[in-house]
This record gives C-alpha cells, sequence and structure tokens, in this order.
C-alpha cells in the first residue's frame, strides 16, 4: 500500500478505534461489557470498517454518516472472531497476539459477549446514524447486516467449515464456505457504504463483486499464512487447520497454486476499480497488500 494511502488508511483506523471504545461504557454487569471490549479493543487491522468508510468517501458520502455503521461492522467482525476461537469450534487460545476471549474471561462469559455485541451492534447503526442519512436506507444496511450475520451469511459458511473438518469435500463446497465464512463481511463493508453514499444497482454490482474477489483472494492468503507464519507473526495459532484436517486452497490444490489463484483474483478486483474509475487508494492497497504478502511467503 501506498505511503498516502497508509496514512489515510490509520486515520480511518484511528477513528473507529476511538468510537469503538466510546460506544461502550463499562456498567453493571461490568464483566460482560469488559468481555466485550476486550475483544473489541485487542487490536486487528479494521478492514471491513475502513472499507466501508472508503467506499462510502469514495462514492461522496460524509463521513460522519457511515462511521456509525462502519463501527457496527468491526462488532460483528470482532463477535465471529469470539465465537470461532472457542472450544467447541476452532479451540483457539490466541487472536491477534493476546489471549482469546473465553481464555481471558471464560467460556460462559466470551459466548454470551459475543451474543451482546451482535445484537448492540445494529443498535449503534439506528442510534448513531444521523438523521440526515433517510430512514429507507438506514432499513436497507439493517437488512444487509443481518443477512451477513445469519444463516444467509457467516453462519451457514461456519458450520459448512466446521461440518467439513477431516472429509474430502468439493471445490464447490470450498467455495462456499469461503464466500460465506469470509466474502460476506467484505461484501456487508462495501455495500453498506455504497447504500449510504446513495448507490445505483449497477454501482452496488460493481462493489460486490469486488468484495467477493477481494474476499476469496483474503480467505487463501490467509490459509497460506497459516502454513507459512510463526504465532508472532500471525496473531493466532499457526497450523491449526492442518490439525483438525481441515480442507483449504492450500490443502487441496498446494501452495504454489494457492498463490496464483490468490494473486488471480487481487488482478480481478483491481480490475474492476480501473475499469469503472473507482479512485481509491485504499481498496487498491488492500490488495496490493495481498499480491505483495503472497509474493514473499515462501
Amino acid at each position: 500500500m501506498k505511503e498516502t494511502a497508509k496514512n489515510k488508511f490509520n486515520d480511518i483506523r484511528k477513528i473507529i478505534d476511538r468510537k469503538l471504545d466510546e460506544y461502550i461504557d463499562v456498567i453493571y454487569p461490568e464483566n460482560i461489557y469488559e468481555s466485550m471490549k476486550y475483544s473489541l479493543l485487542a487490536g486487528g487491522k479494521r478492514l471491513r470498517p475502513v472499507m466501508a468508510v472508503e467506499t462510502a468517501l469514495m462514492l461522496g458520502c460524509n463521513e460522519e454518516n457511515i462511521i456509525p455503521a462502519a463501527t457496527a461492522i468491526e462488532m460483528l467482525h470482532c463477535q465471529s472472531l469470539i465465537h470461532d476461537d472457542m472450544p467447541c469450534i476452532d479451540n483457539d487460545d490466541y487472536r491477534r497476539g493476546k489471549l482469546s476471549n473465553h481464555k481471558k474471561f471464560g467460556e460462559a462469559t466470551a459466548l454470551l459477549a459475543g451474543d451482546a455485541l451482535l445484537s448492540y451492534a445494529p443498535k449503534i447503526i439506528i442510534d448513531k446514524t444521523p438523521k440526515t442519512v433517510p430512514s429507507e436506507i438506514l432499513l436497507k444496511v439493517l437488512r444487509e447486516f443481518f443477512i451477513a450475520a445469519g444463516v444467509d451469511g457467516i453462519i451457514s459458511g461456519q458450520v459448512v467449515d466446521i461440518d467439513s473438518e477431516k472429509k474430502k469435500i468439493s471445490k464447490e463446497t470450498l467455495s462456499f464456505i469461503y464466500e460465506y465464512k469470509t466474502a460476506k463481511l467484505f461484501k456487508l463493508a462495501v455495500r453498506t457504504g455504497a447504500l449510504i453514499a446513495g448507490a445505483d444497482e449497477k454501482q452496488l454490482q460493481l462493489l460486490t463483486d469486488f468484495a467477493s474477489y477481494y474476499g476469496h483472494a483474503f480467505q487463501i492468503y490467509d490459509d497460506i499464512l497459516d502454513v507459512t507464519s510463526t504465532l508472532e507473526e500471525l496473531g493466532k495459532t499457526p497450523g491449526k487447520d492442518a490439525n483438525v484436517e481441515k480442507s483449504t486452497y492450500v490443502s487441496m490444490y498446494g501452495l504454489e497454486e494457492a498463490k496464483k489463484q490468490a494473486l488471480f483474483l487481487c488482478d480481478k478486483a483491481c480490475d474492476i476499480l480501473y475499469s469503472n474509475r473507482y479512485q481509491s487508494e485504499i481498496l487498491l492497497g488492500v490488495v496490493s497488500d495481498i499480491s505483495e504478502g503472497i509474493k514473499k511467503c515462501s
């Protein structure tokens, strides 16, 4: 990512971090709020909310109109990570270089903290979005949120992912997992930004396609890092996929083919931006971060 894009990205990320802290007060019962904030403020790139904000800004939207929804998307993402890490799913002790939520607060509190974030996020969209955003747009944004958060989104992706462990699955099933478990949240991010900016159907579809290509490339890159990185580099336990015999693009096609496919998807994502004259150093930058990262993997 270019230096100017990095600076802009970091400026947006700082706003998101501040709002994540600001939007949740620690009140009685303190332990649930502390658990929520522990995972929310544990770091992370904030890719999804930054992409939501950048999409809106690219299309001419005011920053204050998109920030609440972007923050809510990060709450949803964080909720999914808390639940992913629990013993009944991925059983991971670390997330973002720190103890995972259930290791810090216990399984019951972690489960409830995830539930709390899931229900708290749409409340933020409703309560904090400026009244200048039309109610019909807000309803569309909420619908997008609930689709991505529910059985039509990341839940189905997680279910099929769990059910596919220790099994030989088809490439169609693997693609379904990547689309629903990963790409759905990137689609939510760019579609939310586009909707609040007043995008038309053609723009929505183009940006949805961009997010799908990016989401699949992102997941393949994550698979690659799982077999090439250390705990310190990854921020979570490496080699987990192989340990539970989980099908990934790497296990199905091999490391080199996985790299080629991820780079191909990155090119497809960039083509959408270039061919439609979407001028965003950040969106181009997040794609280039994947392609450059892949080239460094061995």
